[in-house]
């Protein structure tokens, strides 16, 4: 049996989640990207609720590539994470490989202050 492109990513994806869970303490930071927009979120699994989110869509200005765009999403969402006192996280890939946009949101939300 041949598996599509995204059936591989979404094995990774389940794969992954069996081993890793957010807290209200130490949230899941999950990214998850399409082909125009780029999505982060802070869930607690324990509860399922999403703490908080950021996306490309609600961004001003115009910016060149979609590396850019997530640049500016993985400063947001850990601007908005430190104003809600939340350091550390553990980061979900949701299955994409850790490169360009998936690698630009993890280092930037970094580079803001948040642990993982």
């Amino acid at each position: 049996m041949i598996l599509k492109k995204q059936d591989k990513r979404k094995r990774r994806h389940n794969r992954v989640r069996a081993k890793i869970s957010g807290s209200v303490t130490v949230p899941r930071l999950c990214v998850t990207r399409t082909n125009t927009h780029i999505y982060a979120q802070l869930i607690d699994d324990e509860k399922g609720n999403t703490i908080l989110t950021a996306s490309d869509i609600g961004l001003k200005g115009k910016k060149t590539t979609k590396t850019e765009v997530a640049v500016e999403v993985g400063k947001l969402i850990a601007k908005k994470a430190i104003a809600k006192k939340i350091e550390k996280v553990v980061f979900d890939r949701s299955g994409h490989k850790y490169h360009g946009r998936v690698k630009a949101v993890a280092e930037e939300a970094r580079g803001g202050g948040l642990k993982f």
